[in-house]
């Protein structure tokens, strides 16, 4: 099968950063889906695992976590799918990821397509979702006020893959009051028509600007980008005993701030279910198929912003460049081999 995968990990201007292969077919076993593959996104995890993770001696690294698809054959303990049913879903790291042809899922893991959303309008979604969902709701609990807060939520990358979707979320199963920082006018206008009740730049100080809003202390803060850069004006936002949320990997993070306002920190990796084979871990599947009701339903809308023709090295590379580029707006999505 045709696939895309690099062996030494490094920038994406060399020659082999990534490179089309051909591998084996794998063949489905236990609770997994072979999934042919229709369309991939690129995320900035992918990014990061190529600059910085080698590949297995003898091996290819194969990277991708969002992909929409269609069953090709199920395992034996399979109960959710069967052949023929139309996919999407973001996998795991421990596994070989989905800039393949045919991929390997749990199907724990794994919701079925929205109808109403073409195949490459659905890979968007996966990996995202996911992330946006359990911040906003597992880790933050944007659904349990905090005394004396203002009911807010302020997203900070708010037109970026995670926050294009949390605004939603976060607008289609809560009252809170949504804060969206974008720094471009193109973007700021990206966020206000995802539902931002307010949009702020956050290449200006950010706490004033907030303030300025009128509205108090926001409860609730999610940083999906940057965090190092904005931890100090984070501090200063935020509410006493609020919740503050972040995603991204900062080298370090001086949290003492924190402490006088007894903020509590909630970092989200959308990987640990499946990394630790948690007894939830089937919660995911669950979570994507209400996404897809809320899609379908008219609650939701895709975030994606481009798509490259065909599912090859060359438009990885130029996807992978427009992620570290930093200027990538809502998600960027590869179709068909």
């Amino acid at each position: 099968m045709k696939a895309i995968g690099y062996t030494v990990p490094g920038g994406i201007d060399r020659a082999d950063a990534l490179i089309d292969i051909e591998l084996p077919k794998p063949t489905a076993s236990g609770r997994d889906l072979l999934v042919q593959v229709e369309a991939i996104s690129v995320n900035p995890v992918d990014t990061k695992i190529r600059k910085a993770v080698a590949a297995e001696p003898g091996q290819y690294k194969v990277l991708g976590w969002d992909v929409c698809g269609r069953v090709v054959e199920t395992g034996d303990a399979v109960s959710r799918f069967k052949v023929g049913d139309d996919v999407f879903y973001s996998g795991t790291i421990t596994r070989p990821g989905c800039n393949s042809e045919f991929h390997l899922v749990d199907e724990r893991l794994v919701g079925h397509k929205p109808r109403k959303l073409w195949t490459a309008e659905a890979a968007a979604l996966p990996l995202t979702a996911v992330t946006a969902w359990e911040m906003l709701f597992d880790r933050l609990d944007i659904k349990k006020p905090v005394p004396g807060a203002a009911n807010a939520l302020l997203i900070i990358g708010g037109a970026g893959g995670v926050g294009s979707i949390a605004i939603q979320l976060a607008r289609a199963l809560t009252g809170v009051t949504v804060i969206a920082t974008a720094s471009r006018p193109e973007t700021q206008e990206w966020v206000k028509q995802l539902g931002a009740h307010h949009v702020i730049d956050h290449s200006r100080p950010i706490a004033d600007q907030v303030a300025a809003l009128g509205i108090g202390a926001p409860a609730f803060v999610f940083s999906t980008t940057e965090t190092h850069r904005h931890l100090t004006e984070i501090i200063a936002a935020i509410a006493p005993q609020g919740r503050f949320g972040l995603i991204d990997d900062p080298a370090s993070l001086d949290i003492m701030g924190f402490k006088r306002k007894a903020v509590s920190i909630h970092w989200e990796l959308m990987f640990t279910r499946s990394i630790f084979q948690t007894p939830d871990m089937d919660e995911q599947g669950k979570l994507l198929d209400q996404v897809a009701t809320m899609v379908d339903d008219g609650r939701l809308k895709t975030t994606l912003t481009e798509v490259m023709k065909p599912i090859n090295a060359a438009n990885l590379k130029k996807a992978h460049a427009l992620i570290e580029s930093g200027k990538a707006k809502g998600k960027i999505v590869l179709e068909g081999f």
